[in-house]
């Protein structure tokens, strides 16, 4: 968990002298946009829009690329149920894709699962670890769908150099305290697309309207949802993105440590989509019984003990119930309850057999190391 700072306390106070916290006031700091540019600059994206969470950033993104009723929308069996739940918000309906042996989504079952209403695929970079982005925008460009990334779990991690987030027509970071940085909650959307990040900007701001200064072109108004940040959250974020470059070197030298010990000693190391990329390790066991014991071990945990993330434990979207029985995205989908959207026997498996080893990024190099050798024991 990441916890922050004096830099961030001495950030805040200068803000609460200038008695401004709100991002749109004229006379502030204006410290949310400052951020905003600093991002799209680190993640080479042309624009970048901070927002709420990392859900609020999934439902703009959605809303910005048009996705709505009647549309499917693909979806990893193993993430965060807000992936899903996103989805459903705007009326859409998800589909759940298999995961691979590399703990990410199944590019055959992305394709196995492709019909006449799918029109956007969302891979999540789970455990800081990047999807296979060759395969998934292949099959997404050959269908004409949007890429809407979830790289909540990854904000930093890079896929063959280019930083996860930014190879779909969107991509969504969380800024969540279990995030690699954070002001509590909040989140961001990034785009190279300028009329797909107006229309997000428009979806995170009901009072758009009334803005003296309003992003993007000439796209008329629509209804959009306050998922405003504060002046607050600006100030810790931009204080939280000048550290995250060291914590990524901090977290690749124990990814390499970690991976070399474990793997001298015979623990099946998890593959990866780009070996030079992750910032996460995993180990995929033979067997259930291995897993369990491993995970027991300090610094690991098992994939499956953690249910919400395990699509079996989303009870609210595997029982079709939303807020009012009118709002049912299913049958503006004309999906039946028989049709099998969301069984995924394979990911159940993997979870089941896979153990996240911590990378103790606030301990010592030099007692990492100790407690690798304590977990290849």
């Amino acid at each position: 968990m990441i916890r922050p700072g004096f830099r961030e306390w001495l950030a805040v106070g200068r803000l609460f002298l200038n008695g401004h916290l709100l991002r749109t006031d004229d006379a502030g700091l204006h410290l949310c946009g400052r951020f905003e540019a600093e991002l799209a600059a680190f993640t080479g994206s042309s624009h970048a829009l901070a927002l709420s969470s990392g859900t609020a950033g999934l439902v703009c993104a959605l809303q910005a690329c048009g996705i709505g009723p009647g549309d499917e929308v693909l979806v990893p069996a193993y993430t965060w149920m807000a992936t899903a739940g996103a989805v459903l918000l705007v009326g859409a309906v998800p589909v759940l894709v298999e995961i691979d042996q590399t703990l990410t989504m199944d590019v055959a079952d992305l394709k196995a699962k492709l019909t006449d209403r799918t029109r956007a695929v969302i891979p999540v970079h789970m455990i800081n670890r990047p999807c296979d982005m060759d395969g998934i925008m292949g099959v997404a460009r050959s269908q004409g769908l949007r890429v809407i990334e979830d790289a909540s779990q990854a904000v930093g991690v890079r896929y063959k150099g280019q930083m996860c987030g930014t190879m779909g027509d969107m991509g969504v970071f969380s800024f969540n305290q279990h995030k690699n940085m954070t002001s509590g909650e909040g989140g961001a959307v990034l785009t190279n697309d300028p009329g797909l990040h107006s229309r997000a900007v428009n979806a995170h701001d009901m009072g758009i309207g009334y803005r003296s200064q309003v992003p993007g072109g000439n796209t008329p108004i629509f209804v959009g949802n306050n998922y405003r940040i504060s002046e607050i959250q600006g100030a810790i974020l931009r204080v939280q993105l000048a550290k995250l470059r060291a914590r990524i070197v901090k977290m690749q030298r124990r990814v390499v440590m970690l991976d070399r010990v474990l793997r001298a000693a015979g623990f099946p190391i998890t593959p990866q989509n780009d070996p030079d990329g992750p910032l996460g390790l995993a180990v995929t066991f033979a067997t259930e019984a291995e897993a369990m014991a491993f995970g027991r071990k300090r610094g690991v945990r098992r994939l499956f003990d953690n249910s919400k993330h395990t699509y079996t434990e989303w009870h609210p979207i595997l029982e079709r119930r939303m807020s009012h029985p009118g709002l049912d995205p299913w049958a503006w989908a004309a999906i039946a309850p028989d049709r099998l959207i969301n069984d995924c026997p394979r990911t159940l498996d993997l979870l089941r057999r896979s153990c996240a080893v911590n990378l103790m990024t606030a301990a010592p190099l030099p007692v990492v190391q100790v407690m690798a050798r304590r977990l290849a024991a």
